[in-house]
């Protein structure tokens, strides 16, 4: 039986500004029924509400944010290969972001990402760094990190955390996301970034095509964007939910994270989602994991 009292997820965005409409949270609890929404502002919600939310939640609390914890690493024995500054782990990796990017409100990342030397690592709208494949990365869509390798042998189509631009660019999202886990300070562990300590809250990385594939979408359609087509994925047993009460449309937003925090009260239970096979230690201090793929 799993120890979390609650799972929450949160659909993240890397867009500009405080407060964005991309951001979604939906709360299940372990004690059954179907998962709710957490009501943002008149605004959206901004990245500082989020943390502060995750400062102080409920109990223990089972956390999927749906963005990238990390940089590839092993692929090229470093983040950032021939820059002296490469961080050694994820969490030094999250300092350096936030450092180079102190100047930027909201938790936003460009001072990252327009460092002379960070910047030739990443793919910039109609400009492409010169170590956006740096040596010995071998896919043609950018570095990947190995979860990432493995979830597209499990069926998804992750996309490098160093693209910035154009469908499915996850760079943003990702680096504003490390902005947020350095200022969490620890207060709640990262897995596998942070050992589990095995009670309290914990943080997991989500990518929320995992449970669309689990209730048998395909991959080019892991969109929910109506109570009656998410009704029908928590029927599913690898869900096995309480319907929602609601009926009509959603925000793919609002979908993703309904769904998510229904399969993580599900999934948490499943042991060897938590001792994946391609994770090695280093693995998981370096590029982390991603929640669901074993």
């Amino acid at each position: 039986m799993s120890r979390f009292q609650y799972f929450l997820a949160v659909d993240w965005s890397g867009a500009r500004g405080q407060f964005h409409k991309g951001i979604a949270l939906a709360l299940a609890h372990a004690d059954g029924g179907p998962p709710v929404l957490v009501p943002p502002g008149p605004r959206g919600w901004s990245r500082s509400e989020v943390l502060d939310l995750l400062r102080a939640l409920p109990g223990p609390t089972l956390v999927g944010m749906d963005l990238g914890i990390s940089l590839p690493f092993a692929d090229c024995g470093a983040f950032f290969p021939g820059w002296e500054e490469s961080p050694e782990d994820a969490r030094a990796l999250w300092a350096l972001v936030d450092r180079l990017s102190a100047a930027d409100p909201h938790f936003a990342a460009d001072g990252f990402v327009s460092h002379p030397l960070a910047a030739a690592f990443f793919h910039h709208g109609a400009v492409m760094g010169a170590r956006y494949r740096c040596d010995g990365a071998e896919h043609r869509s950018g570095r990947l990190r190995i979860t990432e390798v493995a979830q597209r042998n499990a069926g998804c189509r992750p996309h490098s955390n160093f693209k910035l631009v154009g469908n499915g660019q996850v760079g943003k999202s990702s680096l504003t996301g490390m902005r947020v886990l350095h200022a969490l300070a620890g207060a709640v562990p990262v897995w596998p970034v942070d050992p589990d300590p095995g009670h309290g809250s914990l943080i997991v990385e989500m990518y929320t095509a995992i449970p669309a594939l689990a209730v048998g979408r395909k991959p080019s359609a892991t969109k929910f964007l109506s109570y009656e087509a998410l009704n029908e994925a928590f029927a599913h047993p690898a869900i096995a939910s309480p319907a929602l009460a609601g009926s009509g449309p959603l925000t793919d937003h609002e979908g993703d994270a309904l769904l998510t925090a229904a399969w993580l009260r599900r999934a948490a239970h499943r042991q060897e989602l938590w001792q994946p096979q391609g994770m090695t230690g280093h693995i998981a201090r370096t590029e982390g994991w991603t929640f669901g793929v074993a």
